[in-house]
C-alpha cells in the first residue's frame, strides 16, 4: 500500500520496469504520451496517484486533489474496460492487454503479477472473502480465481482455467476446469 511519496515513486518504477517502458528524458516522455500513447501505463499512472492521494488525506487539499484523481482514474477504467479496485495490487502490476478485467476490493494481489485479457477474480456466492495472490504471479487469458483460497508465489494459472481452491505449493502451474496441478 503506498502511504509515503517514496513508496509512489517506488511502485511507479517496479509497473514501468513490469510494462517495459523504456525511460526517456521529461520532453520525450510528453511527446510520446501526446501522440503515441500507453494507455495501459497511463492507467497504471493514475490508479497509483489516487491510491497515493487517497492513503494520504490530511487537508481538505488533498482531498480535492484525491477526488480529482479519482474521476480522472475512473475514466481511464472505462475506457479500457478494467475494475480495478484501488489498494488491491502491489508493485510491479503489469497487465497485458486492453479488455476486462474484474477484481473484486477484498482481493489482495502480491508484486510482480502479470494480468491478461477477460481476468476475474472474485468473492464466491455473495461472501466478502477474495483470493488473495501472492508474489510473481502469472494469470492466463480468461482466467477466473474465486473464493476464499491463498495462491502462492510463482504460480502459474493457465489460459481459462477456474481456480477455487488454494494452490499452497511455490512454483505450481495449474490449468483446467476447475483447476487442477499439473506440475
Amino acid at each position: 500500500m503506498i502511504k509515503t511519496k517514496s513508496d509512489y515513486h517506488f511502485y511507479l518504477e517496479e509497473d514501468r520496469k513490469a510494462l517495459n517502458v523504456k525511460y526517456r528524458s521529461f520532453i520525450n516522455q510528453f511527446v510520446r504520451d501526446m501522440f503515441f500513447p500507453n494507455f495501459i501505463y497511463v492507467f497504471q499512472r493514475k490508479l497509483r496517484k489516487t491510491e497515493y492521494y487517497k492513503n494520504t488525506q490530511s487537508n481538505i487539499f488533498r482531498k480535492l486533489l484525491y477526488l480529482y484523481s479519482f474521476q480522472d482514474y475512473r475514466r481511464y477504467q472505462m475506457k479500457l474496460g478494467f475494475s480495478i479496485p484501488l489498494n488491491v495490487c502491489g508493485p510491479g502490476l503489469s497487465i497485458a492487454h486492453y479488455g476486462t478485467i474484474v477484481i473484486n476490493g477484498n482481493a489482495k494481489i502480491g508484486a510482480n503479477c502479470r494480468i491478461h485479457i477477460a481476468v476475474n477474480i472474485g468473492a464466491n456466492n455473495g461472501s466478502k472473502k477474495a483470493p488473495i495472490l501472492g508474489d510473481n504471479v502469472y494469470i492466463g487469458p480468461g482466467a477466473k480465481i474465486f473464493g476464499d483460497i491463498n495462491i502462492a508465489d510463482n504460480v502459474m494459472i493457465g489460459a481459462n482455467s477456474v481456480v477455487n481452491k488454494s494452490v499452497e505449493e511455490v512454483g505450481s502451474v495449474v490449468v483446467g476446469i476447475p483447476a487442477k496441478r499439473i506440475r
